[in-house]
C-alpha cells in the first residue's frame, strides 16, 4: 500500500504519540473523525500499525518521507540591516537572548535533524565556530558578492534531497521542523491587506501555481522551505543548466522556481501570525525585542552615542543608503536630528589616508564648503555627518551648477590651508598599479603602451611647475549635495590632499563626462577669464591623468572582488582620449 496524505498524517502522528484518541488525532492532524477512522483501518490492515502503535513496516512506509538534512543560507550581506550588519552577519545577532542561527540549529536538532550545512560568504570566519559547537558542515560561497542566493544553493546542489532550506536570520517562536514531511512546501503567512511580499496563488491540493511580488488577500512567502527528493532533483538540474548565464547572476533561487513553476510541485504550508519572524530593519527587530538595542554588542552604536551624546534607545529610523564604490553608509535619527553613519569598506585601509581625510574635512567645514561634517575617527575611518533631506546632486551640465562648483574649487585652492598628505595622480596610479600586480600580471592589451605615454605626459606636467594647494581630488557631481534652498555641500574628502591645482578640474571633466566644449566653459569659470594656452594644456593633461588614475583604481577594486561597472570604461575612455590630445598639445606647443 502506498501512503495517502491522510494515512501519512495519521501514521506520522502515531510515530510521535501514543495513547491518543481518534478525536485527539483528528484535532492534531486537521482531519475529520471519519477520515481518521478510515486511515486507521487501512494502516492496520496493511500491518503499518498494531493496536494503534506504529510497526517496523510502518516505519518503512514512512522512510521515503524522512528528512535527510537541512541547509542554512548565511552568505549574504543583509544590507537592509545596516549598520549592525557591517560588523557581523545578521544570523549571529542575539535576539531575545539567543543567537539567531544557533536557535535554529538547536530547533533542527530537536526534530532529529543532525545533518546541517551552513553556506557562508560575507564575514565567513564568524560562522566557523558552529562546526565545533554543533557539528555542522561549512560550505563557502566565494561568489556571494557577485551573484544572488541561487549561487549558495548551487554550492550545495549535490546535498539537496529531502531537505529543509533555511535562512540564518529567521526566528521561529515555535519549532517548525519535523523529522518526516509529506511534500515540498514553502512556509507562508496570510495577508489580509496590501503587502510587498511575494504572494502565492494556489490550485488543487494547495499547489503553488503562481507568484507575484505584492498583493493582498493572499498567502505570501515567509520563512523556511522544504524540498522533497523530486523537487531537489529538478532544482539541481535547473541550477546546473542556468548557473553560468549572464541573466541568472542577480536571481534568487525562488526566481528560478517561479519562472518554471509548472515544472515544480510545491505547496503552501500555512503558519499562524507570529510563528515565523523575519526582520527587514532594525526598527522592526526592536519592536519584536525591545531590549535589543540596549543589549546589542555594537561598536557602531557606541560610536554614535559617544559623538552625539544620545542614548542607544534614542537611535531610530535606521536604514541603509545607496552603497558607494568605497564605503557603506546608513541613515539614522535621534531626538536631535537626522544623520549619516559611514562605515569604511573592506580594503580601504590600503587606499585611503584617513588622517589626511580628517584634516581636509575639518578645513572644508571651516571654509563653509561642507556643512554636513560632524566627526571622523582618524584611525578607523568611521564618520558621522548631518543628513540632508530632499537633496539632489549637482548637475554638471547646468551652467549655474558648473559655475558654483568651479567657484568652490577656486576657494578651496586659494584658502592657503596646508595638510600633511599629498596627492599626485601619477604617483597614486603607480601605487594602484603596484597593488594590482599583487593579484597577478597585468596582461590587458595596450596597457604597457598607455603606461609609457602617461609617464611622458607626467614629465611635461612636472616641468610646468604649477602651484600646489589643497585639493579635493574626487571632485564630481555625486559628491555635491544641493539643498532645496540652493545651498551646496562638497562631501567625501577621502582623497583630499596637497596637489596640483588642476587635479580637481581633471576629475570633474572625467567623472561628469564633460565634452570638450563643456570642459572649456568650466575652465573659464574657474579662472574667471579665458585661460592661457599653457593653462589649458596643463589642465587638459590632468583630465588624462585623472582618467588613468581612476582607471587603475577600478582595475584594483574589481581584482579585489568589487563591481565598478561602467566607470571602468568611462575612466579608460577619458584617459585614452585626453592622453593623446594633451601629448600633442605639449609636443606641438599648442
Amino acid at each position: 500500500m502506498s501512503l495517502t496524505h491522510a494515512t501519512f498524517k495519521v501514521l506520522n502522528f502515531l510515530r510521535a504519540t501514543s495513547g491518543a484518541t481518534q478525536r485527539d488525532i483528528a484535532s492534531r492532524t486537521g482531519l475529520s473523525l471519519g477520515s481518521v477512522n478510515s486511515a486507521l483501518k487501512l494502516l492496520s490492515e496493511n500491518g503499518f500499525i498494531e493496536d494503534e502503535v506504529i510497526t517496523d513496516a510502518g516505519f518503512e512506509a514512512l522512510h521515503p518521507y524522512k528528512v535527510n538534512n537541512a541547509i542554512i543560507l548565511a552568505a549574504g550581506l543583509s544590507s537592509r540591516f545596516a549598520p549592525i550588519s557591517y560588523e557581523k552577519p545578521k544570523g549571529l545577532l542575539r535576539v531575545r537572548g539567543e543567537v539567531l542561527i544557533e536557535r535554529q540549529i538547536e530547533q533542527l536538532h530537536e526534530a532529529g535533524i543532525q545533518d546541517i550545512t551552513v553556506v557562508v560568504g560575507y564575514k565567513k570566519a564568524y560562522f566557523f565556530y558552529l562546526e565545533s559547537k554543533y557539528g555542522v558542515s561549512i560550505v563557502v560561497n566565494n561568489e556571494y558578492a557577485s551573484k544572488n542566493n541561487h549561487s549558495s544553493l548551487y554550492c550545495v546542489r549535490n546535498r539537496l534531497a529531502n531537505t529543509y532550506i533555511c535562512s540564518s536570520d529567521d526566528y521561529f517562536t515555535e519549532n517548525p521542523f519535523e523529522p518526516y514531511v509529506w511534500h515540498a512546501y514553502y512556509a507562508a503567512q496570510w495577508s489580509e491587506g496590501p503587502t510587498k511580499e511575494w504572494c502565492m496563488s494556489t490550485g488543487p491540493h494547495n499547489r503553488i501555481v503562481g507568484v507575484t511580488v505584492g498583493g493582498e488577500q493572499s498567502w505570501y512567502m515567509l520563512g523556511h522551505v522544504y524540498f522533497d527528493n523530486a523537487f531537489s532533483s529538478h532544482m539541481r538540474t535547473v541550477l546546473e543548466e542556468t548557473y553560468g548565464l549572464p541573466e541568472t547572476v542577480d536571481k534568487l533561487w525562488e526566481d528560478l522556481f517561479v519562472e518554471r513553476i509548472k515544472e515544480f510541485d510545491m505547496v503552501v504550508r500555512p503558519y499562524d501570525d507570529g510563528v515565523i519572524n523575519e526582520f527587514d530593519s532594525l526598527d522592526e527587530l526592536r519592536s519584536f525585542d525591545p531590549a535589543f538595542i540596549e543589549n546589542v554588542d555594537s561598536e557602531i552604536f557606541d560610536n554614535i552615542v559617544s559623538v552625539l551624546g544620545c542614548t542607544k534607545a534614542e537611535i531610530h529610523d535606521v536604514y541603509p543608503l545607496k552603497q558607494g564604490l568605497t564605503n557603506l553608509s546608513c541613515h539614522f535619527s535621534t531626538s536631535s536630528g537626522e544623520y549619516v553613519y559611514r562605515h569604511p569598506g573592506v580594503g580601504t585601509e590600503l587606499l585611503i589616508d584617513r588622517k589626511g581625510e580628517v584634516a581636509a574635512q575639518q578645513t572644508a567645514r571651516e571654509l563653509g564648503i561642507d556643512g554636513t561634517f560632524i566627526f571622523e575617527d582618524p584611525e578607523r575611518g568611521w564618520k558621522i555627518s548631518r543628513f540632508v533631506p530632499d537633496c539632489s546632486n549637482l548637475d554638471p551640465h547646468d551652467r549655474a551648477h558648473m559655475a558654483k562648483a568651479m567657484e568652490m574649487a577656486r576657494n578651496l585652492h586659494e584658502s592657503g590651508v596646508e595638510v600633511a598628505r599629498g596627492f599626485n595622480f601619477y604617483q597614486e596610479a603607480k601605487r594602484y598599479e603596484s597593488l594590482l600586480r599583487e593579484h597577478g600580471p597585468i596582461d590587458i592589451p595596450g596597457f604597457a603602451n598607455m603606461a609609457g605615454k602617461i609617464e611622458d605626459l607626467e614629465a611635461f606636467v612636472k616641468a610646468d611647475n604649477a602651484p600646489t594647494c589643497l585639493c579635493h581630488n574626487d571632485f564630481f557631481y555625486l559628491n555635491f549635495l544641493v539643498e532645496k534652498d540652493g545651498a551646496i555641500h562638497l562631501i567625501d574628502w577621502e582623497y583630499a590632499g596637497m596637489g596640483d591645482y588642476a587635479n580637481d578640474f581633471g576629475t570633474f571633466c572625467v567623472c561628469c563626462e564633460l565634452d570638450e566644449s563643456e570642459a572649456d566653459d568650466a575652465l573659464a569659470m574657474y579662472f574667471g577669464r579665458k585661460p592661457t594656452i599653457d593653462e589649458r594644456r596643463h589642465n587638459f593633461a590632468h583630465v588624462a591623468l585623472a582618467g588613468w588614475c581612476w582607471y587603475l583604481w577600478s582595475l584594483l577594486k574589481e581584482a579585489e572582488g568589487d563591481f565598478v561597472g561602467e566607470w571602468l570604461y568611462i575612466y579608460h575612455r577619458y584617459a585614452v582620449t585626453y592622453l593623446n590630445r594633451a601629448l600633442a598639445m605639449y609636443q606641438d606647443g599648442e
